[in-house]
């Protein structure tokens, strides 16, 4: 009876002391960082950091008005500069929640000497004339004409459908391809300016839905950076 006794004693004393061993080599593992943190959030889910940066140019922003609407009295009544920036702001506020680092820069803005960026895109819009439609370019003889084309590609795919305006590729100027901000920028960095459309013939567009041509060119970029 006395021997029975003993043997379960000394087999509890095993099983604590099993359990005793566990509990420290758990104990040093969570110590090394070994085990994850108890709820934590996976590492496929985690989407904190921005995926990329996108530069946005709001054309004429600190300049100048840009192309201006006068009424038949000859005052103002709509500029470029304001037009634009209402847009530029929405297309980043779209970019930054989809998780990227978009940020708006004016036109001579200082920091454009040597931005390296995912993509740079300056927006503005055309003069106040009864003509509809979009036109986009980068810059000629450009290093990375490749990039500047799969841009243009996705603007002619994506703004074209969300905003429903055609491209009014005959009106690209010189001013377009040789923009000042491409000779500014880092050379890799891929760089298109856009003419959202004619202040004129579009204007229930680019005054009345804004937030419709903002996605218009946030899914443009979107699609150029996911490609």
């Amino acid at each position: 009876m006395a021997d029975d006794i003993l043997r379960r004693i000394e087999r509890l004393f095993s099983f604590l002391g099993f359990i005793a061993l566990v509990g420290i080599v758990l104990m040093l593992a969570n110590m090394m960082g070994l085990l994850p943190a108890s709820g934590g959030t996976p590492i496929s889910e985690a989407q904190e950091l921005p995926r990329g940066r996108i530069a946005l140019i709001s054309g004429h922003a600190g300049s100048d008005s840009g192309a201006v609407c006068e009424d038949a009295a000859g005052q103002v009544t709509l500029t470029e500069a304001d037009v634009v920036a209402a847009i530029t702001q929405r297309t980043a506020q779209f970019l930054t929640d989809a998780g990227y680092d978009a940020f708006v820069l004016e036109e001579y803005d200082p920091r454009l000497n040597g931005l390296t960026a995912d993509v740079l895109l300056s927006l503005h819009a055309d003069s106040c004339v009864q003509i509809s439609g979009y036109k986009a370019a980068y810059q000629e003889g450009s290093p990375m004409p490749m990039a500047g084309d799969r841009i243009l590609e996705c603007i002619d795919t994506n703004y074209a459908a969300v905003t429903g305006l055609s491209k009014h590729a005959d009106t690209v100027t010189h001013d377009m391809t040789q923009y000042h901000a491409f000779r500014k920028i880092d050379p890799r960095t891929p760089a298109v300016i856009l003419e959202l459309g004619f202040l004129g013939g579009d204007y229930d567009l680019l005054i009345g839905q804004p937030d419709l041509v903002a996605r218009g060119v946030a899914q443009s970029l979107l699609c150029f950076l996911q490609e």
